[in-house]
């Protein structure tokens, strides 16, 4: 296992992180027996970075995994987990969260606490409430030992959230395909010149870019490299060249992809590609764009819309759908970044859309917006729209 270090705090944290997102399950719930022994087994191969969440597994993570590291393996690593800001109204829900997930990860400190799913609006609202000072006491009394934040926002407003508070890391979606999305290339380098730790999430895009059957012009492309990689591999590799990327998370549930991951974060070194090797990734991200049914590049120079549409979000989730063929999976992360239930916000569906033309005139590459999201509306939104919404907010214990 390779280790690369924290800027502010030196930590050498393994370059593979254990998600527990998505950790196996059983008969409706996490196999807690092939979950604890996947994780343990990891921590003993190097693996010393754990990230969960209060929602993941409809809450059950946080409680799995207090139990999965015992008998010294919490000892072993360094355990991150997210004060889940949708939840938060109020300056006294920031405590109770905490004293809630302190409990059920049995334990008395939370090596990196991040702030979730940021957005430019979910931080203003969340320093409205409080949430420096939260920070700051958390820290002196030694339950927080780093602070960060998740980013699912716009571009923009990366740069302003870095520098808004003392963080030690932040959490970004990076892959090949993700260069200019959210906090993209230009967020990783940033963040990283100002000392953060950059962890990344979503490497293969939700899993879709490690898939072994890759859409065919891709996989011809990987078959002219003269070195045999599997799609998966390829993805890795090319997030962990960046020298700027600290910890790649990766949501592991099954043995072979935890032994490949492992084998792979042996010998990831950065600044490691070749430039042809490179040049072929390059090659694939512009095949699996050339498949896209919109050409956005998630700059969001067309926000904010009049009528409220998350244009951004509409077309990436979207081009993701047709990208991979997952309708559900599809709609789901539509009402996830779309319905405001997440964002405490009013909703972007792209139904709301009143063809003003606004946005016409700032798109860089000349979309004719308003026609574009009468498609996404038309595939992702339908009659069972609230219904998903409904499950969502139940999922995570909202109330709407």
């Amino acid at each position: 296992m390779l280790y690369r270090k924290v800027p502010k705090n030196c930590d050498e944290l393994s370059i593979l992180g254990f998600g527990c997102m998505r950790l196996p399950m059983k008969d409706g719930r996490i196999d807690e027996k092939r979950a604890a022994a996947q994780i343990r087994g990891a921590i003993d191969r190097g693996v010393n970075y754990i990230d969960t969440a209060w929602t993941y597994h409809e809450g059950g993570s946080e409680s799995f995994l207090g139990g999965a590291l015992r008998d010294g393996y919490r000892e072993m690593v360094k355990l991150a987990t997210k004060l889940p800001s949708f939840l938060v109204s109020s300056r006294e829900d920031m405590d109770r969260f905490l004293e809630a997930q302190l409990e059920k990860l049995q334990t008395d400190h939370i090596d990196y606490y991040l702030l979730h799913t940021l957005t430019g609006p979910q931080w203003r609202r969340l320093e409205a409430l409080g949430v420096r000072d939260f920070l700051d006491e958390a820290r002196a009394d030694g339950k927080i030992m780093n602070a960060g934040f998740s980013f699912h926002g716009l571009p923009m407003d990366f740069a302003p959230i870095v520098d808004a508070y003392g963080w030690e890391c932040c959490l970004i979606q990076y892959n090949y395909l993700d260069e200019e999305n959210q906090a993209g290339t230009r967020g990783l380098e940033y963040a990283a010149s100002k000392g953060l730790g950059v962890f990344v999430m979503e490497p293969l895009r939700g899993g879709n870019l490690g898939f072994p059957e890759a859409p065919p012009s891709v996989a011809a492309l990987w078959d002219e490299a003269p070195v045999r990689r599997t799609p998966a591999e390829w993805a890795l590799r090319w997030v962990w060249d960046h020298p700027e990327v600290v910890v790649v998370l990766s949501g592991m549930n099954d043995e072979a992809h935890i032994e490949e991951n492992l084998g792979i974060a042996a010998d990831a070194l950065p600044d490691a590609l070749t430039p042809e090797e490179r040049g072929l990734v390059e090659r694939a991200a512009a095949r699996y764009r050339g498949i896209m049914k919109v050409n956005c590049s998630g700059c969001g120079y067309c926000m904010p819309c009049p009528a409220g549409v998350n244009i951004p979000a509409c077309f990436e989730i979207y081009n993701k759908m047709h990208l991979f063929g997952n309708l559900e999976e599809g709609k789901d992360s539509y009402v996830m970044k779309t319905s405001g239930v997440l964002q405490r916000s009013e909703s972007g569906y792209a139904s709301q859309c009143v063809e003003c033309g606004t946005c016409l005139g700032k798109c860089p590459q000349g979309l004719d917006i308003p026609l574009l999201l009468k498609d996404v509306a038309a595939e992702l939104e339908g009659p069972d729209l609230e219904a998903r919404v409904r499950e969502m907010a139940r999922k995570r214990n909202i109330i709407i």
